[in-house]
């Protein structure tokens, strides 16, 4: 299977990949493992007055600062993984990596926000479930 893990360098992704680990069937079943962040876009004004290549090394530093724990981590229960981020809202773009890269399955934490919060204030794990026709695993 090929299977993208979103993360966002939460305790949330810290529970994922514990449960990676936990479950070793997921390493020793051969899986295509892409690990997929997004990075929250710089407002356009900041961004017209930092100069694209200040902002461009802002998202990268960003990215590596969710990536590099997570390679880390993966090395450590035998795992490898291609290694992936954008810039953008992130339930939109794991959304579109996981459809425009033909993955199988997405694995993502969840915080587990009662009903209510998730009216109130959403989800990027609701709003994945929403957008995303490929199949999602909640980690919670």
């Amino acid at each position: 299977m090929k299977i993208l893990l979103a993360v966002d360098g939460s305790e949330y992704t810290a529970r994922m990949l514990d449960y990676l680990a936990a479950h070793k069937e997921w390493s020793n079943a051969g899986h295509a493992f892409t690990v997929f962040n997004a990075v929250l876009p710089v407002p356009h004004r900041a961004a017209a007055f930092a100069g694209p290549d200040l902002v461009h090394s802002y998202y990268d530093d960003e990215a590596r600062v969710v990536l590099d724990p997570v390679r880390a981590a993966l090395a450590a229960c035998g795992i490898e993984a291609a290694f992936a981020h954008k810039v953008g809202h992130p339930a939109d773009e794991i959304a579109n990596f996981a459809e425009h890269g033909k993955f199988d399955l997405v694995i993502m934490g969840s915080r587990g926000h009662g009903a209510l919060t998730n009216l109130v204030l959403g989800s990027v794990a609701m709003k994945v479930l929403a957008r995303c026709t490929v199949p999602v695993l909640l980690v919670r």
